[in-house]
């Protein structure tokens, strides 16, 4: 049997796509601005390409030096040199760091500290910088630089892939499922940024199951408007297409840039956040545009849930058969469930309207859930916990083979949010919901969010619906006033941008005392700007930030 048979390596499962079908087209990117007519140049990676680059640097990171075991930030934009260079470095053994640019300098500089990597593979602004800050990340001897290197020491990327290819017998290292793959960052919505252990078991069991559920075949073609789905897209056998967009502001995309590539690549799939699909349809709606993405056959969505008018108005955009699945999970457990559109429009989207919760869905193939009677402190093992009945609203608990086991950055957090039961680890996902009887689980927001007034419990996703179904409120934000027990629910609103602000704030009072999931809630404020959300998606609201504001801190 050979090495490429046995290889719990992740990243062999690019050889055999290759295998497959070497000539067929990995990444397209855009490589110079739109003609009058739409069409633009691309620059065009084959599977082939991509593969032999990929191993080319592995196998000269391997005779440079690097260890299996090692950590590597990574530090390059996304595009096609960003994927090439993530296969390179699993081939080579190496745990990928990945941070997300979009955190904010401090969140970014504490995580990568934290994980204390053993080198960087950076842009020369990266090298630089993380050069200024050295003391800071004393183990990193091991440093690449994708472009021109500088003062700061190391080897340029052009320089190990030569090495690489001067050293074609050099051995690539056996790697087993069970080894760290990646050290991948919260996004920080509630809390500082955890950096969560990924094993090549992990990436494995995501691709499956993700290929299983949604019936992704090679030769697909995906306009990824999420950047790490492109790595997903590749071992599948998908073509990725760059957009013409900045990934990590999803909200502030140019849909006719994602028309045109759309058009001229004839996309099958696309992934993208809440946000930026809100986006495209309401640009869509106010220049009149019909069925812009006729080819579109499946749509993902994730990071927030999607409102059932959004997925309406979405469904007359793409192929009058396509499927928009919204996949549920979180960065230490993805995917744990998912929910398609038509489902949401008919049957549980005028639930959620109503403040029942949003349902995310049934679980997907290996995937335990069990929700437990709400806990703020450690629940060391399972004996600890107490497992609700049926529609009784508690905090979620997940188990299977895409959950992480472990923080390797934070690791004090390991004790709140991983629970032991005998060889498995079930993770506490931080949401509160409940599961139906046809079991699935109905997101009411999350643990850490809710409101407390009295004996009363209020929580974000009921309430915030009541107010958000308002024909001038784009989205509104449940924070607390005040210390628990006693605190005093407030709402924010942000209206969308042509709405009717006056009397606004007086018709949602009399809205809030009409219901009863919302009747204590008595102050409004309406933002002139937009509620905080997170970098990733544009959708997670950033309640604890609006809490901090309201308090006058």
């Amino acid at each position: 049997m050979s090495q490429q048979e046995i290889d719990g390596n992740v990243a062999a499962r690019l050889r055999i796509v290759t295998a497959l079908a070497p000539g067929a087209i990995a990444i397209a990117q855009p490589d110079g601005p739109p003609q009058e007519s739409g069409q633009r140049s691309y620059a065009l990676t084959t599977f082939e390409k991509l593969n032999d680059r990929s191993e080319s640097i592995a196998r000269g990171l391997i005779a440079w030096g690097v260890k299996p075991g090692m950590r590597i930030a990574m530090l390059v934009p996304f595009g096609a040199s960003f994927i090439e260079l993530v296969f390179a470095l699993l081939k080579a053994g190496v745990v990928v760091v990945l941070v997300d640019p979009g955190m904010g300098r401090q969140h970014l500089v504490k995580c990568l500290s934290g994980a204390n990597p053993d080198g960087f593979m950076g842009i020369p602004k990266a090298q630089a910088i993380r050069s200024v800050l050295r003391n800071k990340f004393p183990s990193a001897k091991w440093n690449i630089t994708v472009g021109r290197r500088y003062f700061w020491g190391g080897k340029t990327l052009q320089q190990i892939h030569d090495l690489g290819q001067s050293s074609p017998d050099t051995p690539l290292p056996r790697i087993e499922r069970v080894d760290p793959a990646a050290v991948i960052f919260t996004t920080g919505s509630t809390g500082p940024p955890k950096g969560v252990l990924y094993t090549h078991g992990t990436f494995h069991a995501q691709i499956d199951r993700i290929r299983e559920r949604y019936d992704i075949h090679r030769g697909s073609r995906d306009l990824a408007c999420f950047p790490l789905f492109g790595l997903f897209d590749a071992v599948m056998g998908v073509t990725t297409v760059i957009p013409d967009m900045d990934p990590t502001r999803p909200a502030d995309v140019n849909p006719q840039r994602l028309i045109e590539a759309a058009e001229q690549w004839e996309v099958d799939q696309a992934f993208g956040s809440p946000a930026l699909w809100h986006t495209v349809v309401r640009w869509c709606e106010e220049n009149d545009v019909q069925r812009p993405f006729p080819t579109l056959k499946r749509v993902l969505s994730a990071g927030a849930p999607v409102p059932a008018a959004t997925l309406k108005q979405l469904r007359g955009l793409i192929h009058e058969d396509a499927d928009i699945v919204t996949p549920y999970g979180a960065t230490e457990a993805l995917p744990i469930a998912s929910i398609e559109s038509r489902e949401v429009i008919s049957q549980t989207g005028p639930a959620s309207a109503k403040g029942k919760g949003t349902c995310v869905g049934t679980r997907f193939d290996d995937v335990q859930w069990r929700v437990i009677e709400i806990n703020d402190g450690a629940l060391p093992n399972i004996g600890e916990t107490t497992e609700l009945p049926q529609g009784k609203i508690g905090e979620l608990m997940v188990t299977g083979p895409m959950v992480t086991r472990q923080y390797v950055v934070r690791e004090d957090q390991n004790a709140m949010h991983k629970v032991v039961d005998g060889d498995q680890v079930w993770h506490r996902m931080g949401d509160v919901g409940y599961l139906d009887d046809r079991d699935r689980f109905w997101f009411c927001g999350r643990k850490a969010h809710r409101v407390t007034v009295g004996d009363r419990t209020l929580f974000t996703v009921p309430c915030e619906a009541i107010f958000n179904a308002h024909p001038s409120v784009y989205r509104s934000a449940l924070v607390p006033r005040g210390q628990a027990p006693q605190q005093t629910p407030v709402i924010l609103i942000e209206p969308y941008p042509d709405a009717e602000l006056d009397g606004l704030e007086s018709e949602l009072i009399d809205l809030a005392a009409r219901n009863p999931l919302t009747r204590r809630i008595s102050e409004i404020i309406i933002r002139d700007t937009p509620l905080p959300t997170d970098i990733r998606h544009n959708s997670k609201i950033f309640r604890e930030q609006l809490a901090r504001e309201i308090a006058g801190t």
